[in-house]
């Protein structure tokens, strides 16, 4: 159920604790912002009203070492819990910093860090404070790159396989917030970047000037998009068929779906199957619809995937080019090609390559040149458990020479046992939002994975939020 206007900050943590599965434990991500300082205070007060509540709070703040001041403002914070008896963790973005997409890797960095926080607090799920100016921004920023199929911010995201991030306050004005620390008393820190006109963000929360997307419009939206993933889900499971773990087979009538429905599902296949994190965009995605409404028997490429477009289907598969060789050091856990997260629980260092790469392993330094290949996802064994002779012959041996194989200077009969090669989603394992929780359900199924585990929101009114 989603609010059809703006909601207080009080009323929509009220509103998110009465969702939860109880009992819970939250770590609130603040930064001494106003708006997550204020996600804290609302929650510590919607928790005080209810003292038979069986759901409790703790903190963590991300110093991303990037400005001179950081250090002391997480101090700050910490103070600030301390004072509202909220348990409270820093967690520091060490090494060295890069120079170019540093938004993005400080993103993935502050992630990762308060997953570790929750750990150590022992919490069950994370809360961030993006409030309905930033899903307002956001709209306008991804309406301006497409006009189809504009997403803005998730209420809940998945990460790392492990852990849901939540935004109860993704229906809240800023100024809203701001009034409740003030009439509290509580002061926050204005991060000098959030005035810089460099980011595309400051400058389009500029040209909006408080206005944009109505929260009717946004609630239509998402509706829309739970509808579409249902549907994108239904459609995996009734069209599509998975051979060895590693080709894709869309049946004809998969193919006669309506253009909108076909375009997301297959960028979404693509990218699982391409080891892509993002979907296919909607230009090149444009390029491949319009090369199978023609009918005609042949192949395109895109987005690292082959789509060969035969009588009996649609085979999709990884390129054979682009798999670059990855050294795996002994102990080290790694993901190759967007594709494999390959374990090393041997004694030696190993390098994973593409299967039809023959001699790409010996070019990654430190490895010798008379290594040894070890097919240690077992895909003679795979291929034997199933009967892919009614395959193209062409797809099947492009799909197999994309898969990865192990090669180690010292090679000992028990080496493949001690490489661990399960599958990787890039579109999903790392960032999977709730409005393709379906269809990513689906794919783990497919490839026989783990399931994602369920976002930790229950319902209000008899109904889901």
């Amino acid at each position: 159920m989603r609010p059809d206007s703006t909601l207080s900050p009080e009323t929509a943590t009220r509103r998110f604790l009465s969702s939860l599965d109880q009992p819970s434990r939250i770590l609130v991500a603040i930064s001494g912002g106003s708006d997550s300082t204020g996600l804290l205070v609302a929650l510590v007060d919607a928790l005080k009203a209810s003292p038979n509540s069986r759901i409790s709070l703790c903190a963590a703040t991300v110093d991303h070492a990037l400005r001179p001041e950081s250090a002391d403002e997480a101090r700050d914070v910490a103070a600030l819990c301390r004072s509202l008896d909220v348990a409270h963790v820093t967690k520091v973005w060490h090494g060295a910093k890069p120079k170019a997409g540093i938004m993005a890797a400080a993103r993935d960095a502050r992630y990762g860090l308060l997953a570790e926080a929750a750990d150590e607090l022992d919490a069950d799920m994370i809360v961030t404070a993006h409030t309905l100016d930033d899903q307002r921004e956001t709209f306008a920023m991804r309406g301006q790159r497409s006009a189809a199929n504009v997403t803005g911010i998730a209420d809940a995201v998945l990460f790392d396989r492990r852990i849901w991030v939540v935004r109860p306050l993704l229906f809240s004005l800023r100024a809203d917030i701001r009034a409740l620390l003030q009439q509290r008393g509580v002061r926050w820190f204005d991060d000098p970047s959030n005035e810089d006109p460099k980011y595309e963000r400051v400058r389009m929360r500029r040209a909006l000037s408080g206005e944009g997307i109505s929260v009717a419009e946004i609630g239509a939206m998402a509706t829309a998009r739970a509808v579409l993933d249902a549907d994108a889900a239904g459609w995996l499971d009734t069209h599509v068929s998975l051979h060895g773990g590693m080709l894709a087979q869309v049946l004809p009538e998969g193919l006669a779906v309506e253009r909108s429905l076909l375009g997301h599902v297959l960028a979404r296949l693509a990218a699982v199957l391409g080891g892509l994190p993002f979907a296919l965009g909607a230009e090149p995605m444009a390029g491949v619809l319009d090369f199978l409404a023609l009918g005609h028997p042949g192949r395109v490429t895109a987005g690292r995937v082959v789509f060969d477009l035969r009588r009996d289907g649609l085979f999709v598969m990884r390129e054979s080019r682009g798999m670059l060789p990855l050294a795996v050091a002994a102990g080290e856990r790694v993901v190759w090609d967007g594709r494999y997260v390959v374990e090393n629980h041997a004694g030696v260092d190993v390098v994973v390559s593409a299967a039809g790469a023959a001699g790409e392993a010996q070019d990654v330094e430190g490895t010798d040149r008379r290594d040894v290949g070890v097919d240690a996802l077992g895909i003679t064994e795979k291929l034997s458990m199933e009967d892919l002779s009614h395959l193209p012959k062409s797809a099947v041996k492009r799909a197999i020479a994309a898969q990865p194989q192990i090669s180690a200077s010292t090679v000992s009969s028990d080496l493949a046992d001690q490489i661990e090669i399960t599958p990787y989603f890039a579109p999903f394992d790392r960032f999977l939002t709730r409005l393709d929780l379906m269809f990513a359900t689906n794919v783990a199924a497919a490839f026989g994975t783990r399931p994602y585990p369920k976002p930790p929101l229950g319902l209000i009114d008899g109904k889901t939020i």
